[in-house]
C-alpha cells in the first residue's frame, strides 16, 4: 500500500481521514469523530480531490468507517453528496462499516436507498 501522491490526509478537529492507494483502489479510512456543524465545508474539497484522482486513474474508492466513533447527521449529508458525485464521475464506491455498532448499522442501512443496479455503490458490513 502506498500513500497518495498529491493528496494529504485530512485532520479537522476530532476527525482524521487517512488515504492509501493500493491495487486500483483509494482506501479512505475514517477515524475519531465527525462532529463538525458544517462538515461539508471541510469535506467538499477533500472529496472532490478523491473523486478527481479516482476518475483520472480509473480507480475505485473504498470508504472504511469501522474505527470511526461517531458522525452526525450533517456528515451523512456530505456523504450523500460524495455518493452522487462518485456516480456522476463513474467512480465505483464501496462503503465498509462495522455492523456490530448499532449507530453504524442504522446509518448505513438508511444510505442503501442510493444503491442501484449499476453496482457503482456497494455496502460491506464487517
Amino acid at each position: 500500500m502506498a500513500r497518495m501522491d498529491g493528496l494529504a490526509d485530512l485532520v479537522a478537529g476530532d476527525l482524521r481521514i487517512e488515504l492509501v492507494e493500493s491495487a486500483g483502489v483509494i482506501r479512505v479510512e475514517w477515524k475519531g469523530k465527525s462532529n463538525s456543524r458544517e462538515p461539508a465545508k471541510i469535506l467538499a474539497h477533500f472529496f472532490d480531490e478523491i473523486v478527481r484522482r479516482a476518475a483520472s486513474g480509473k480507480l475505485g474508492v473504498e470508504m472504511h468507517f469501522e474505527t470511526l466513533e461517531h458522525f452526525n447527521s450533517s456528515t451523512i449529508t456530505a456523504l450523500i453528496q460524495f455518493i452522487q458525485t462518485s456516480r456522476n464521475r463513474a467512480v465505483s464506491l464501496v462503503i465498509v462499516y462495522d455492523s456490530a455498532l448499532k449507530w453504524q448499522r442504522l446509518s448505513f442501512d438508511a444510505l442503501r436507498i442510493f444503491e442501484k443496479s449499476d453496482g457503482m455503490l456497494r455496502f460491506r458490513a464487517k
